[in-house]
């Protein structure tokens, strides 16, 4: 029980960040478009969590990684719950931006 909880709240087993940007990953900054304004990861793409069920066509290719990341860690890991029952195949919780850049 204590191992699904950590999973779906992407504390689960660690992903390589790096390799998967090399890989060619999607990095998805889910803060609101303020927060992402005053500093983000260079590459990133912004879709606040509030917006994402709406916009989920601006990731056209379910099977390509996507690692999400906000401010702490909490609305990342609902991002990669909306996107996992929508059918993406590869989604990461980087956590916070700032720690997730320190990983790259």
């Amino acid at each position: 029980m204590l191992n699904t909880i950590k999973n779906l709240l992407g504390f689960g087993p660690k992903a390589n960040y790096a390799d998967l940007v090399k890989q060619g990953a999607i990095i998805l900054d889910v803060r609101t478009p303020g927060e992402y304004a005053s500093g983000h990861i260079k590459g990133s793409i912004n879709i606040s969590v509030d917006s994402l069920a709406r916009n989920l066509s601006k990731l056209k290719d379910k099977n390509k990684p996507i690692i999400t990341c906000c401010a702490s860690g909490m609305r990342s890991a609902s991002a990669k719950n909306i996107l996992s029952s929508n059918g993406y195949t590869q989604v990461y919780n980087g956590g916070s931006w700032g720690s997730l850049r320190s990983k790259l």
